[in-house]
């Protein structure tokens, strides 16, 4: 591990590279540098404006791909933020080669991002920081409501353009606490239908919220798989799990809805939320119009 440096911000990587050339957008105040992505993610602000800058190509000190194998992701990528262009999702400024590395700029959106694994030692050496799930659990009813309806409205707009969602969860969207605005920060996993399954177990996702065809090779990842994941982040947002029957969702490879007693609104949306959820696809809503139009029944007394 080696400490690099951009102006006062200090990160850490398995090589020494110069990001000086970064500060053409100015200087940089925000960091990531813990992604398995193998590529850093830099804020960077001048006198008019905030950038999101994400470099891929710095061999990171958690990368799961090889640096080359990262600039290929990124660069694939890159088209899906031009082709989803949504009001929601992060919006995509330029992209580029520079030397060995592949830059994506974005503007800066604001938030905290709901599953930062980054942060999770801080949370667990001071118990008093809430992390952004905890604050986001404890929010309204109606504040959940409507991110879950942004959510609902972006996911539709993949699908509409013919895109699947991979690699969707609550890692991939940010919510901030002051304005309450929902964004969508990371779809980059995400890919033109049809899709097929040729990872079996090793599908992308989180074990927190696959779907059961997520975990088999050869099986069509379409509309429903992605009408499971939404429902299963109603479900982390309505529902309350203990850690243990968190754990057991990791053993089993199995997502599993809470109780209803454990469940935070109506009878009428635990039903909904459970038919998304469900473990044959069949027994599904075939399409997201469907799905959202008995939600927004369910929940009416709030939408």
């Amino acid at each position: 591990m080696i400490i690099n440096k951009l102006d006062s911000i200090e990160f850490r990587l398995n090589e020494l590279h110069d990001f000086t050339w970064l500060k053409k957008y100015g200087t940089a105040f925000w960091v990531v540098d813990e992604t398995g992505s193998g590529c850093i993610c830099i804020g960077m602000e001048d006198a008019e404006r905030k950038y999101f800058c994400k470099v891929a190509g710095v061999n990171t000190i958690e990368a799961e791909v090889s640096p080359k194998e990262s600039v290929k992701i990124l660069k694939k990528a890159v088209r899906l933020y031009y082709d989803l262009a949504h009001p929601s999702l992060i919006k995509i400024i330029e992209a580029y080669d520079y030397k060995q590395f592949y830059v994506a700029v974005f503007e800066w959106a604001d938030g905290e991002c709901l599953f930062d694994h980054w942060n999770f030692e801080t949370y667990q050496r001071d118990t008093n920081i809430k992390s952004p799930k905890e604050k986001f659990k404890e929010l309204s009813v109606n504040k959940k409501l409507k991110a879950i309806e942004v959510l609902f409205s972006f996911l539709q707009n993949a699908n509409q353009k013919g895109y699947v969602a991979v690699d969707f969860y609550d890692g991939s969207i940010m919510y901030d606490f002051l304005t309450d605005v929902t964004t969508i920060c990371d779809i980059d996993f995400f890919r033109k239908a049809p899709v097929i399954n040729d990872k079996g177990i090793e599908w992308f996702g989180t074990k927190r919220l696959k779907a059961p065809e997520e975990y088999i090779e050869g099986c069509a990842i379409d509309e429903q798989t992605n009408i499971f994941t939404l429902g299963a982040l109603i479900f982390e947002f309505f529902g309350e799990y203990t850690d243990e029957e968190i754990h057991q969702r990791y053993c089993n490879n199995q997502f599993n809805p809470c109780s209803l007693s454990k469940w935070q609104l109506n009878e009428e949306s635990y039903r909904v939320a459970t038919k998304a959820v469900s473990l044959n696809k069949g027994e599904r809503y075939l399409t997201f119009t469907e799905f959202f139009r008995e939600w927004k029944t369910t929940c009416s007394y709030i939408f």
